[in-house]
């Protein structure tokens, strides 16, 4: 006599087993997956601000335009606007770095407790930033810059 059995529905999933930490490999692949569309978005952004800083050197060009025509006020105001966009541009490239580090070792990590290491070793892990934020400035304002 076969044993009773319960019936499988077609949204039934097995469950699989968690790892050591606790965290199913289901949930782990997901959240890796999650992760690696963060780092993704962040590379997008990092291509729109690169687009950004092209577009920066435009005002510069501009701005030697109005200097040739006399427009030394037109020009200081057009390169005062350009040089603090490069500050963002800058800034954000840092956060976007820091981040995409902070993320690349997440996955890491997850993947290597998830799937521990393979026939060729111990699994690489991307070492995470020391300092938590490598910008501490918040906003933008024009005046005085520093160049380094």
């Amino acid at each position: 006599m076969l044993a009773p059995h319960d019936p499988v529905t077609p949204d039934a999933q097995p469950s699989a087993p968690p790892l050591a930490g606790g965290l199913p490999l289901v949930a782990a692949a997901d959240l890796q997956d999650d992760l690696m569309v963060a780092s993704n978005d962040l590379e997008r952004l990092q291509r729109l601000l690169d687009d950004a800083s092209q577009s920066l050197m435009g005002h510069f060009t501009l701005a030697t335009d109005h200097m040739q025509a006399g427009a030394l006020l037109e020009a200081r105001r057009t390169i005062g606007g350009a040089i603090t966009a490069l500050q963002f541009q800058d800034m954000a490239t840092q956060l976007i770095a820091h981040t995409t580090r902070r993320l690349r070792n997440c996955v890491d990590r997850i993947a290597r407790d998830a799937m521990g290491d393979d026939e060729d070793g111990a699994a690489l892990v991307e070492e995470a930033p020391l300092r938590p934020n490598p910008v501490t400035q918040d906003e933008m304002d024009a005046g005085s810059i520093e160049l380094f």
